[in-house]
This record gives structure tokens, sequence and C-alpha cells, in this order.
């Protein structure tokens, strides 16, 4: 049976009543203003600059980027929002909605690739039920770089490891260009998120994949081993045929937003063998006939995925314990 929400009746409530009411989707907020891009219109339409109405702030409600609105024209050539659309997701940082597809890009050097983090990203991604990419960057520099066996070692624990559990693994190189059609086409259809450690590329690759688009980029700081953060607000990217949000980067995670009986089915392959535990509620760490437990001795999980779902619980638990 269909149940229509309070939100939903008093939008389409305005909609009924509201006959100048147009559609678009909000590309950009900064300053309490929201940048709408009228439905249909083309990628180089100017956008209109609106506020949104007092309402969403009695209700508690705030309009997000890569929400789909009903707006009007105002007479100073202005714009206010009206209603927004039911949301498909909501990621809270960053703060973006509809988001579909998260391209989580790690470099395969400089910064050194993380496994720990790349798992941690995923868990937050899988938590949020939005599908996700990895976007292994700088593959240039597995060729001619420094640490060119390590970066090709990188590149080859990524494949092995996530590839069987049914991630897409995509390796680019911005300077040469590598793989960045591949990535513009996997793109297409959605509204997409790059998210990542800081200094990994997420804006050469976006500079690569947008002609004419010059994102703001810094060179690693060779003292601190990092990249500095050059995104200051979230904004849609039109790439023809789909949106990517540009965030700023990420160089730690926590689990706030995350239970701990939700952890292991955040990680994919455990997920699907949970079910087949004795144990209900089986933790994956000491009981016994634990299928996930079987299936690591058995080398059908990587020791690593295993590892970190231990140090996260472990986080956790601490985190729990200390509030």
């Amino acid at each position: 049976m269909a149940v229509r929400t309070q939100t939903q009746t008093r939008q389409r409530t305005r909609e009924a009543s509201n006959n100048d009411a147009r559609h678009g989707r909000i590309v950009k907020a900064l300053s309490g203003y929201y940048y709408v891009r009228p439905s249909g219109a083309p990628s180089d339409a100017v956008v209109i600059q609106c506020r949104a109405r007092g309402i969403f702030k009695k209700r508690g409600e705030s309009p997000l980027v890569g929400d789909m609105v009903d707006f009007e024209e105002t007479e100073n050539g202005e714009g206010a929002v009206n209603a927004i659309h039911p949301r498909s997701s909501e990621l809270i940082r960053p703060p973006v909605a509809n988001v579909n597809l998260a391209v989580l890009v790690f470099s395969v050097t400089e910064p050194a690739l993380n496994l720990q983090l790349l798992d941690k990203f995923l868990v937050h991604i899988e938590h949020a039920g939005i599908e996700a990419v990895l976007c292994l960057s700088k593959q240039d520099l597995a060729e001619n770089g420094e640490d060119t066996a390590d970066a090709r070692r990188a590149m080859s624990d990524v494949r092995r490891i996530y590839e069987p559990i049914g991630y897409d693994v995509l390796v680019t190189s911005s300077k040469q260009g590598e793989g960045t059609s591949e990535l513009k086409e996997r793109l297409q259809g959605h509204l997409a998120v790059f998210a990542g450690q800081s200094g990994v590329g997420k804006s050469s690759l976006l500079n690569a994949l947008v002609p004419g688009l010059t994102l703001e980029t810094n060179e690693i700081s060779n003292r601190l081993g990092r990249g500095k953060h050059t995104t200051r607000h979230v904004e849609l990217i039109d790439i023809g045929g789909g949106f990517v949000a540009d965030t700023p980067g990420f160089s730690q995670l926590d689990f706030t937003e995350l239970g701990i009986e939700e952890l292991g089915t955040c990680f994919k392959e455990m997920r699907e063998l949970s079910s087949s535990c004795k144990f209900r509620g089986c933790t994956h760490i000491h009981e016994p006939e634990c299928a996930v437990l079987e299936a690591l001795g058995k080398g059908e999980i990587a020791p690593s995925r295993h590892a970190n779902y231990v140090l996260f619980m472990a986080e956790m638990k601490e985190k729990k314990r200390r509030y």
C-alpha cells in the first residue's frame, strides 16, 4: 500500500497552487544562495540564483546540492526555492542529495595507497546504499616514477582484492589521458561524488574529463606527505550526460552515523556470507561455525579486509565506551 508522507502532500499542494513553478536541480550552494539549473536547460545555460523559502527553516529542512526542486523567479531577478522533491539518497559529508554513484579516487603513489582508508570509505558508501567505483589515479607514476615497484604492487593488490568482491576498478592518468574516456562513460546518467584522500588528483581528473574546466589543484607537500585542501564548497559539474560533485579531500572518517551491528553489512563479501553463520548476530571475529571466518581460512576473503573490519569494530566499541 502506498503511503504519501506529509512532506510529499505539502509539496504537491504547493505545485497545484503555483502554476508559475518551474523545476530544476540545485547545482551549487554558497553563502545562503542556491543556484538552480532549470530542467531541460543546456549545460551552458545561466543558473538561477535563489533563496530558500522561510518554510524550510520552520520545518527544520534545508535544500542540498543535487536536490530537484520547484522554484520561481522573483521580481529582483533572483529566484525562490518553493519545494524539494523526494530524495533517493542523502550524504552528510559532503552534503549532497540524490547521489547514485561514488567514485573513490586513490593514487597508486604520492600519496601511497592506503587500503585501510579505502575500506573505511567503502564502509561509509555501502552504509549510504550507493554504488561505488574504485578509481586509481596517477598511473603514469607506476611507469616512470620514483616508486614504480610500489605503485605497480598497489595497482595489483587493488585489482586482486576488490574486483572479485564486485567493485569496478578503473586505472587513470590525468597527465597522459589514460582511462579518462572509460571513466566518463561510467559516469553517464549518474550524479556521482568524487571522494578520496587529499592530494590524490580528484580535481586533476575532473579537469581532464571536462575540457576548459580549471579547478584549482595543488602539488603534494613533500614535508607533510599529503595534499592541501583545494575545494572550498560542493558544486555539481556537468560532464555531459551526468553530474559530478567535486568535494573536499578527506584525511580521516569516523563512524558516528554507523551502529556496530551494521558494520558487517558494509563489507559486501561478509554481508553475502552472514546468513550461513551458525549464530544470528555473529561478529565474524571469534564465533564457531562462522561462514566469514571459514572463508577467510580458505583464502576466499582478503586478510587485509577482515583485519580492517576487526580494527573498525574495535574503534567503534572504543567510541561507544567513551560516550
